[in-house]
């Protein structure tokens, strides 16, 4: 039995509804997880998946920021959408989905960007991020007979050296500085969460799924980060059959800023 899921940060789901449409019609996902949708709850495109063929559509959204929508071809059935650091920033979205008789619970998260001063006492927004994944620590990765966790998103922390085009030149810069990295790891083996894509790939290989808007020429300089991630419980993770980190759509008219990133399993 087969099972595929994505996740990517469209950054407007309305302005981009018709990239959503072409990587489901190219790769066709049996879930979907989108961050930053920036939309409202009852604006949300519901009938544009629909038609794509993703009868079940779930979200969590606000106008002009923030938000997270999971799409999928299969029954979902939403467990939590939690609110973190006592704000009302719609940053998360679980759900429950059956495949070949294994229950997933699948969290889609979107943790907070930090601002640009990595100073928890002068920048509130950097205070937030550090606390947001503090509180993190409270989803563990739950498993058991058929069944299985995944966590996905836009965590906008990379936490490997290789996870950066410049480890050296980034140290002091908001999503790769110590004090993230090294809380991020710690929140992550504290959940028993298995990284997926260093699963697939080393940690001695660059891997990258965001490139800044302001690059002009993004792909020539290849200063990007990796920012998204998806993570599975033990129990999840040796039925990983690859990873798909789609670059090419940086390149896509009207582009997000990160690309889509895909995990195929074999759950037979």
């Amino acid at each position: 039995m087969s099972f595929s899921i994505a996740t990517w940060n469209i950054n407007s789901v309305r302005l981009r509804m018709p990239l959503v449409e072409q990587l489901l019609a190219e790769h066709a996902p049996d879930v979907l997880c989108l961050q930053e949708t920036k939309v409202p709850d009852n604006l949300f495109p519901i009938k544009a998946f629909q038609k794509a063929g993703y009868e079940h559509v779930t979200f969590s959204g606000q106008k002009g920021y923030h938000g997270v929508a999971t799409v999928s071809r299969h029954p979902l059935e939403v467990v939590e959408r939690r609110r973190f650091c006592d704000s009302d920033d719609c940053r998360h979205l679980s759900v429950h989905v059956e495949i070949g008789g294994r229950r997933i619970l699948i969290h889609n998260f979107y943790v907070p960007a930090g601002g640009d001063e990595p100073d928890p006492e002068i920048n509130p927004k950097f205070r937030q991020k550090l606390d947001f994944v503090a509180e993190m620590h409270d989803v563990p990765a739950v498993e058991g007979d058929n069944l299985s966790s995944i966590l996905v998103g836009d965590l906008n922390i990379a936490p490997l050296e290789n996870d950066v085009w410049s480890h050296r030149q980034l140290l002091k810069v908001v999503s790769h500085t110590p004090i993230e990295t090294t809380s991020f790891e710690a929140m992550r083996r504290a959940g028993n969460w298995v990284d997926l894509m260093r699963q697939i790939v080393p940690p001695e290989e660059k891997l990258y799924t965001w490139w800044s808007y302001r690059s002009k020429d993004w792909e020539a300089s290849d200063r990007g980060r990796r920012l998204d991630h998806i993570w599975s419980s033990p129990n999840l993770a040796p039925h990983l059959q690859g990873i798909d980190i789609l670059r090419h759509a940086r390149s896509w008219e009207r582009p997000s800023d990160h690309v889509p990133v895909i995990a195929k399993f074999d759950l037979g």
